[in-house]
């Protein structure tokens, strides 16, 4: 059986980003990244649809430790899983990487210190076991197996194709084709004027309307600073412009929200033009940021809207037919391939079954701790990023912690930490989000609470000054010392050096 100091789960941004910290603050550690798929990149491999692309800004959505260097700064799907693979290869993270090892479950052994993980390896899922000292979850935050798909009416009589942009077919013609594509978040703002491009017209049906923003492609700015400053003092500057930027419009949303509003709808109709019913398409009923924005590089899907070639439809549906789409109204949406965008089945941890000495945790029941542990669970982390700015941002802050975290406990000789919720805490959700795969998820996620360190700030720059240089024995993190021999030679944090198992890149 294998050991490791730390197991990493997932191999996207959040698992390379945690190799590249554990490298650099806990260089004695070995570690491994566990991915279930044959490939690195997570989201930015998964996803194959047509014009998958960040809805952030790679200033932001980049890691700390490497510059993005491209000219877009909102890009596209390959340009991101090309940065992602070249940073895991330029760091050596690669060579820690364990492909098709999917991890099913895990047991904490208070008396040894360890984490027992199940897991499946290779095609045909053979069941294996390795222990950690701790186990970082990376695997993001929604089912990679499927999508979220609800039931249509008579889409058994539709003659044409149904995809969900999660499962994407690499053999879907749709060239000179009618499309309808359901939704109205982000992926469905994505396809509509990238499918336009080559199909016969493309209509979204959204049962009511989202904040849709546009932004330039290019940061105009940043190209600048880059060709007259060293490329990581440029990309800092432009990260630190977004980031506060960013703040400073989601606190303006959250005080001002009618102004927020008023002036969202304002560059729409300056897009659309005053005869398009901007009203009806592109004013949500709800306060901005309480979902999160779309965004639209350049303007594509105005461009498109205005060019005929693609149309926004709001209405609910009665019944699919043979051809298309009967609306409530009465109207009919005709079709040949029928795509819905329906959202994402929201995930914790990718599911993992995990157990305290034999008694099982039960993740909806517990209490977030900094927004990366759990109360009563030991040596056990996993990054999930901000749901009103980049996911990496919180990630990397996530990576950093843990290593302090491990750092200060081999100083101390400790081999557990565990936040202990024993005083009263009240109980609010988790996510402080309306959308709809937030909301049927929230029986699943955990619980948070009013004031820190239980509750989950979506805000970069103090989470920074606490994670950074917050206290690490806060009276909540409570640490022990090994109860008993470890039962593997480096099984405890702060093993000596001579004992220590060759690391991957040794094997």
């Amino acid at each position: 059986m294998e050991h490791f100091d730390v197991l990493v789960v997932g191999a996207g941004i959040s698992g390379i980003g945690a190799g590249y910290h554990l490298q650099a603050r806990c260089p004695k550690k070995t570690y491994a990244i566990f991915e279930s798929r044959a490939a690195i990149g997570g989201t930015w491999d998964l996803f194959r649809y047509p014009g998958i692309r960040s809805d952030s800004d790679m200033y932001t959505l980049g890691f700390s430790f490497r510059p993005w260097t491209e000219a877009k700064s909102i890009a596209d799907g390959p340009a991101i899983l090309k940065y992602l693979r070249e940073t895991a290869q330029a760091f050596g993270i690669d060579r820690h990487i364990r492909f098709e090892r999917r991890v099913t479950a895990a047991a904490w052994d208070s008396a040894t210190s360890l984490w027992t993980v199940d897991y499946q390896e290779g095609p045909d899922r053979r069941p294996d076991q390795a222990t950690c000292n701790f186990l970082h979850m990376c695997a993001g935050y929604y089912n990679y197996a499927a999508g979220y798909r609800p039931p249509f009416p008579g889409e058994e009589a539709f003659q044409g194709r149904i995809v969900h942009p999660q499962l994407w077919p690499a053999d879907l013609d749709y060239a000179g084709k009618q499309v309808v594509v359901i939704g109205s978040g982000a992926t469905a703002v994505t396809l509509a004027p990238e499918m336009a491009k080559t199909a016969a017209h493309v209509a979204m049906l959204q049962r009511s309307p989202t904040y849709v923003v546009s932004r330039p492609a290019e940061d105009a700015l940043a190209n600048r600073l880059r060709k007259r400053l060293p490329a990581m003092l440029a990309y800092q500057l432009i990260r630190w412009r977004n980031v506060l930027f960013g703040m400073y419009f989601f606190n303006l949303a959250r005080k001002k929200p009618e102004r927020v509003k008023a002036g969202i709808i304002a560059m729409v109709k300056a897009q659309l033009g005053p005869d398009y019913d901007v009203g009806t398409h592109f004013t949500p009923t709800y306060n901005p940021w309480d979902q999160r924005l779309c965004l639209v590089p350049d303007a594509d899907l105005f461009t498109a809207i205005k060019s005929g070639s693609a149309s926004v439809v709001t209405d609910r549906i009665e019944t699919f037919t043979a051809d298309g789409i009967i609306l409530e109204s009465g109207a009919k949406l005709p079709a040949d391939v029928i795509v819905t965008a329906t959202g994402l089945d929201l995930q914790l941890m990718s599911g993992l079954e995990a157990t305290i000495d034999g008694i099982p945790v039960h993740f909806p029941e517990t209490f977030s701790y900094k927004g990366m542990m759990y109360s009563g669970v030991p040596n056990l982390a996993s990054t999930f990023g901000y749901t009103n700015a980049s996911w990496t941002l919180k990630a990397d802050l996530t990576a950093e912690y843990l290593c302090r975290l491990i750092n200060h406990m081999d100083r101390h000789g400790y081999s557990e930490c565990r936040p202990i919720a024993d005083a009263p805490i009240e109980p609010t959700p988790w996510l402080d989000f309306s959308s709809g795969y937030v909301r049927r998820a929230l029986t699943r996620l955990p619980k948070q609470g009013t004031m820190a360190p239980w509750r989950v700030y979506q805000n970069y720059a103090r989470d920074l000054l606490a994670f950074r240089f917050g206290k690490l024995e806060d009276g909540v993190m409570r640490f022990s010392r090994p109860r008993a021999p470890a039962t593997h030679p480096s099984a405890q944090l702060g093993a000596a050096e001579t004992a220590r198992p060759r690391t991957l890149a040794e094997a």
